[in-house]
């Protein structure tokens, strides 16, 4: 059986982090590990308070996973602080991880910082580098660009440009574009994009960290960079489809769907 390690903080709701990234991993018939890096208290309404896992027992987690069932791919959520973006950067460069799929996680959707935004500078030189692909939505994508991004042509901008950042590639997600929702692949100096039908959904808590997921099962099970991010785009559209209603906010995706 391939095996997925996500790499994120909480949520006690079960709606994002790593809840929702070993839920998707499952739905994708892979083993989900987990090592966290962040205890998060928040719910569909937003975030009330954080508490950061020390380096220490963020490394010993990452190296008690790796020690004895390697993953076949890696999926990087919250890091939160500087010192620990530089721990799991060093520890996953010992272990030679591979198919590292980052969804950089800079502020949620409340608007609760979750990387502090002095430490953005360590996730771009210390994480970035190692990355298969990054997945910024447009508010992450115009911070690490430091440009405003509302088109499709600011998108491919900001994909060439955070595409300098890493040796990867960088899927620029335009879920919250007025008019569509496609997203844009930067892969191999090329641009594509990958077309979608917004779905009148308000209950998206945790799409980011359900389609990073989906990306990192594709990788781990062998498919192609772009089949990969085709097919977790697949599963996300039909987990929104699926129109679960529950809490008094954003609520959470139903992430045992019918898809494929």
């Amino acid at each position: 059986m391939k095996t997925v390690l996500s790499i994120a903080g909480t949520d006690p709701t079960g709606g994002a982090g790593i809840q929702a990234d070993l839920k998707t991993i499952e739905a994708h018939g892979l083993y989900g590990m987990s090592v966290i890096t962040a205890v998060v208290a928040q719910n569909t309404l937003g975030v009330t308070a954080v508490q950061a896992v020390s380096p220490e027992l963020i490394a010993q987690q990452i190296d008690c996973v790796f020690d004895d069932i390697r993953p076949d791919a890696v999926k990087i959520g919250m890091l939160h602080d500087a010192d620990i973006i530089h721990v799991v950067a060093g520890r996953l460069r010992a272990h030679h991880a591979k198919n590292i799929v980052l969804d950089p996680v800079m502020m949620s959707s409340s608007g609760h910082d979750l990387l502090r935004p002095e430490d953005a500078k360590a996730l771009v030189e210390e994480i970035f580098p190692l990355c298969t692909l990054v997945t910024p939505n447009l508010a992450e994508a115009a911070a690490l660009s430091g440009a405003y991004i509302a088109s499709k042509a600011q998108m491919e901008q900001a994909a060439r440009q955070i595409a300098g950042m890493t040796q990867g590639a960088v899927l620029v997600k335009g879920g919250h574009l007025m008019d569509c929702a496609d997203d844009l692949l930067f892969a191999d100096g090329q641009l594509h994009w990958l077309a979608a039908t917004r779905i009148q959904n308000p209950n998206t808590h945790g799409t980011g960290c359900t389609l990073s997921s989906a990306i990192a099962c594709g990788l781990a099970q062998g498919v192609s960079l772009t089949g990969s991010v085709k097919r977790a785009k697949r599963y996300l559209t039909a987990c929104i489809q699926y129109g679960l209603d529950l809490g008094h906010g954003s609520g959470p995706l139903q992430h045992k769907v019918e898809w494929e």
